[in-house]
């Protein structure tokens, strides 16, 4: 299917990153002009590389760019806008997902840190390309956020409440943007771990035993991959969605039903 995105400018934070990479591949292939933005340099440019030395349709470009830091944010926004012509699809995926502690234990430095960075980045970088896509009348932007976010984590409070943030978030831009062909959606994965999701439960015991949770408590007894991520985040980019705002759908294999 023809997404009708080859024209399109997409901007994919956390772009260096497992899912944000596989973002950015995706919406390549379907012959977007890709913004790798990172605030590791190293790993955007290696994505950018990877892309325009590949079979893509698109091309990518590097950016480093720290979401917290606001001034540098919108300087960054702006050089892009000028250089080409507009960001058309925003896709949020920056966040840390790296705490694991029960409220009692928790650091209160990490708390700080992922509101930063999971909600206060995503609210500084939207805020700055946001309007472009108002005055054009046309834009589409793509909130990650996770199981966690609908139905929480435990040891996770700092990411579990910044994902539900952004569901907020995100259905408030659907709002904002609705009668000016605007979308705004959100995307809630399982846990997605690449070729491990090739694994059996068995096997995924032997490597870790979280991974094994998780993929049991799944009713397709298996845990996600970054393109079936990405995948989705294409459509939702597409012409073809241009009906569809202010939802929350799950990549999921289905953990969040109730079964037994």
């Amino acid at each position: 299917m023809d997404f009708g995105i080859d024209d399109r400018t997409a901007l994919v934070t956390g772009g260096g990153g497992r899912i944000g990479s596989e973002d950015c591949r995706v919406l390549a292939n379907e012959g977007t002009e890709v913004i790798v933005l990172d605030v590791d340099a190293s790993a955007a440019e290696s994505v950018a590389e990877e892309i325009n030395g590949g079979d893509y349709d698109g091309a990518a470009h590097a950016v480093e760019c720290d979401l917290t830091d606001r001034e540098t944010v919108e300087d960054t926004v702006a050089a892009l806008e000028a250089e080409t012509g507009g960001i058309d699809i925003l896709v949020n995926n920056a966040a840390m997902v790296d705490a694991r502690a029960q409220l009692k234990d928790y650091d209160d430095e990490i708390w700080d840190r992922d509101i930063e960075i999971n909600l206060t980045g995503t609210y500084n970088i939207s805020k700055a390309v946001f309007p472009g896509m108002l005055e054009r009348e046309w834009g589409r932007v793509i909130n990650m956020s996770s199981m966690a976010g609908w139905q929480g984590g435990f040891g996770q409070a700092s990411y579990s409440a910044t994902k539900a943030a952004l569901i907020g978030f995100g259905k408030t831009l659907a709002l904002e943007g609705a009668r000016k062909n605007v979308t705004s959606n959100v995307i809630t994965p399982n846990i997605v771990v690449g070729q491990l999701a090739e694994m059996s439960i068995e096997e995924l015991s032997e490597y870790d035993e979280y991974f094994a949770r998780i993929a049991k408590a799944t009713p397709m007894r298996q845990l996600g991959r970054e393109e079936d991520v990405a995948n989705l985040v294409a459509y939702l980019s597409s012409e073809q969605a241009d009906y569809v705002t202010g939802q929350v759908v799950g990549v999921t294999g289905g953990i969040d039903l109730f079964s037994f």
